[in-house]
């Protein structure tokens, strides 16, 4: 199925590329009116077969065709009478039309405060954090953040301050007009004209006697934005049209009143009208929100690289994964850079899968035609369980600071034994999230002797195993996303009933034994109700309050369940930014709705291949270091350099602490030693463990590992670790103390190295530490500085030429 799919994507793009003459259409293309204060933006735009390109904006001509029931005005649609028209767009040349229905203009009509007063303070910025919106407001006058809590902010509003905020006789000397006019001193300066629609908005429910919310008003149900994906170039400016969508099926045009932000404003900005402009190549997503909901339109901008469709088709493709890359290249005119030289592919292929360097020997092995057998070979290697045991111990904060010894060591034994057997992910995780029992006999139970706080369970339930930051709907509806505070706590709830004996104290004391098991009773309240929420997943099923059962259960089922497009759609993303340094969603635990995928159909793919191979993720694994776009060269090409999301070529990476210290470990012959730290943050007793990525806890003493970026693990947040390179870095690989020591250190690679033939040994230098053989260049230099050294100084010389080739970006960096 995938295949014909994938097909027909890039029957589409090709199809635009032999330039399909476009059509024109009237956005929306059915419009609905249903008040006298109903009105509807137009906007004509170019479309080829069911892709949207520009906006026409110049030479547009409107028509209704009956004035008598909708009348056209600076491109708005403006209701005149009960009935049914077309509204007629004409430009050069063409024509598109849209149906018009205008009803209940005879009912009186009066502002909502739900809906549209709630709108106006929001559009204004009045109920932001930094305004009246903060938790403690400003000079005494408080709103609930983002309006999440209509009923509250109506009683701040005309309750609060002796009801002098509102002057019900005289709606212009009300304080929520005089200050935001600027009438009267305001902090927050000028935020209404007395012309506009806003201020208008306000004065007019104030004079209609300051109607409350009911509980009959019309809900909001949906957002829609249109057009919600285009093709655009720079230069170019399109006009998005938001449509409100209530529960009484009335549509408002809100597009004025939504809230808009870029999420790439290198390649379009948008105004606070949603008017976009395009500046840049790329793509980018446009948030809206509007009433505590959201939606995203869709903006690419190709490249100017003017490339033909018979140049990707020419590209190989080994799976969907190279399918689907090449047609968002090719769509975006981004040309993939060449196939990666064998010693590239298998340096880059050991870094990634296994965490080490191949051996000289492991590289003079190598084949061209052995890649998919190297593949199979590192999935199979016990070094593979060293390097993924300490990826999820990153992921599960296995830290000496937050665990004592023996506790620590059950946990680091759990999950390196099961990613040596290699268990279903979902498996994984359901057994984490249900586990119980003694901390020390069931390593999986010390999730929950870290995680002691319903709120803190929940949140990192959703953060480490869904890439969903709900934190902000603890104390309001999360500003940015779907999440509610009664979400947020139904959610919480569901831990409410976990316990464990030897809670409490200080956690660096005793030798970290609790016991972990659920109660039958026991609930958490809301703080903003006083009563409990309904315990629930956050888009699963209710479990009843007298239900007596473990409710970890029902959210584990939940959780990994086919249901929740969260679970698979985060581990894959993690997965693939392991191997390409770059998340398909980026930051790679940040999966929310307004931070899309920059492939998005190959994220859902990915997903369901992860689905479908039952969470084995060396299937997937195995995927991505076969596919072409894996094997790509790290080098630009002229039309591809600007490319930072998109796969059209390997992007360079450096090597995490542990991985580089292990790799000069590896090349210099002289293992590390490390010491865990004391509770008093000293260092204390040696670790038996041969390398960094063997270490089972993070809080061990080593200044090349802090340097590097290793995480403390104290949150569950991909941002500890730093892979990004810096002047400390810099000067510790030239200078410091690591490198140093270790090609001083007696019996190491340099001692090895004195004892062979110079030309030998310089070969199996460079093939251990870059996976090639030195270059003429490279080979006659260090000859020459060796030949010159006098005989008291050659190992001096080694040394130099051992350091000269572990500090290049080469070595550092995997590419």
């Amino acid at each position: 199925m995938w295949r014909f799919l994938i097909a027909a994507l890039c029957l589409g793009v090709t199809t635009y590329a032999r330039a399909v003459e476009p059509d024109l259409v009237l956005l929306p293309p059915k419009i609905s009116l249903s008040s006298t204060e109903a009105r509807q933006t137009l906007v004509v735009q170019q479309r080829a077969g069911d892709l949207f390109q520009h906006q026409l904006r110049d030479g547009v001509k409107f028509t209704s065709s009956d004035d008598k029931i909708v009348r056209i005005e600076d491109g708005v649609a403006i209701p005149i009478a009960n009935g049914t028209a077309k509204i007629i767009a004409e430009a050069g040349g063409k024509t598109a039309a849209s149906e018009v229905t205008v009803a209940n203009l005879e009912k009186p009509f009066a502002w909502s405060f739900r809906n549209h007063v709630e709108s106006v303070l929001s559009k204004q910025g009045c109920n932001g954090g930094a305004c009246h919106g903060a938790r403690a407001g400003q000079k005494g006058f408080r709103l609930t953040l983002f309006g999440f809590d209509v009923d509250a902010d109506y009683s701040y509003l005309t309750r609060q301050a002796i009801g002098r905020r509102i002057v019900p006789s005289d709606p212009g000397r009300s304080l929520i007009l005089t200050k935001p006019t600027g009438l009267l001193p305001h902090k927050g300066g000028v935020k209404l004209d007395p012309a506009s629609l806003e201020y208008r908005v306000i004065a007019e429910w104030i004079a209609a006697g300051t109607p409350p919310p009911r509980d009959d008003d019309p809900q909001i149900k949906r957002l829609e934005v249109l057009p919600k994906n285009s093709r655009q170039s720079p230069g170019k400016e399109q006009q998005l049209i938001v449509l409100a969508h209530f529960n009484d099926g009335h549509v408002e045009d809100v597009s004025r009143w939504a809230k808009y932000v870029s999420t790439n404003s290198s390649v379009a900005a948008v105004n606070e009208r949603g008017l976009v402009k395009i500046s840049g190549s790329g793509e980018a997503a446009v948030s809206i929100w509007y009433l505590n909901l959201t939606e995203m339109a869709y903006v690419s901008s190709p490249y100017p690289n003017q490339l033909t469709a018979t140049s990707f088709a020419k590209e190989e493709r080994k799976n969907f994964i190279d399918e689907l890359v090449l047609a968002k290249l090719q769509s975006l005119e981004i040309p993939p850079s060449p196939r990666c030289d064998d010693a590239t592919f298998i340096r880059r292929a050991f870094l990634d899968t296994i965490g080490t360097l191949p051996t000289a020997a492991e590289t003079k092995e190598f084949l061209a035609d052995k890649r998919d057998r190297l593949v199979d070979q590192l999935l199979g290697r016990p070094e593979f369980v060293d390097y993924w045991t300490n990826k999820w111990g990153d992921l599960l904060l296995l830290s000496g600071e937050r665990l004592r010894p023996k506790a620590l060591e059950a946990y680091h034994a759990w999950i390196k034994k099961n990613v040596a057997e290699n268990k279903p992910w979902d498996k994984f995780v359901y057994e984490i999230v249900t586990a119980t029992g003694s901390t020390h006999e069931n390593g999986a139970a010390n999730f929950y002797a870290l995680h002691q706080d319903p709120e803190i369970m929940a949140e990192t339930v959703s953060q480490a195993f869904m890439g969903l930051s709900i934190g902000c709907a603890k104390c309001h509806n999360h500003p940015l996303e779907k999440w509610t505070n009664d979400q947020y706590y139904g959610m919480a709830n569901m831990f409410s009933r976990v316990r464990a004996k030897g809670w409490g104290g200080d956690y660096r004391n005793g030798d970290g034994l609790r016991v972990v098991y659920s109660d039958t009773q026991g609930e958490l309240l809301q703080p903003s109700r006083g009563t409990a929420q309904t315990p629930r997943p956050l888009d699963g099923k209710a479990v009843e309050f007298n239900d007596t059962a473990d409710r970890r259960v029902k959210l584990a089922e939940w959780l990994v369940s086919k249901e929740n497009p969260y679970f698979t759609r985060a581990i894959t993303n993690r997965v693939w930014a392991n191997f390409f340094g770059v998340g398909l969603v980026e930051k790679v635990d940040d999966l929310r709705a307004s931070n899309p995928a920059s492939n998005d159909e190959l994220l859902t793919a990915a997903a369901k291949f992860v689905q479908e191979h039952n969470y084995d993720l060396k299937q997937l694994m195995r995927q991505i270091l076969q596919s072409t776009t894996y094997q790509r060269s790290s080098q630009p090409l002229p039309g591809n350099a600007a490319d930072e999301r998109f796969y059209s070529r390997y992007y360079p990476k450096r090597l995490k602490a542990e991985v580089l210290l292990d790799a000069i470990s590896q090349v210099s012959g002289a293992p590390s030693q490390f010491r865990a730290m004391k509770p008093d943050g000293k260092p204390g007793d040696a670790v038996a463990a041969k390398r960094a990525l063997q270490l089972p806890d993070s809080f061990v003493d080593s200044y090349f590992l802090k340097t590097f970026g290793r995480p403390d693990r104290l949150i569950t947040c991909e941002c500890e670790r730093s892979d990004e390179p810096s002047m400390t870095q810099v000067f510790h690989l030239l200078n410091g103390e690591t490198v140093n020591n270790k090609l001083k250190q007696k019996d190491n690679a340099v001692d090895i190295a004195l004892k062979q033939d110079p030309a030998t040994m310089l070969d199996d230098l460079f093939l251990a530490a870059l996976s090639r053989p030195p270059t003429e260049k490279e080979k006659s230099q260090a000859l020459q500085e060796l030949s010159n050294a006098p005989e008291g100084e050659k190992r001096a010389t080694l040394e130099d030429i051992f350091w000269s080739v572990m500090s290049g970006k080469e070595f550092v960096f995997n590419h």
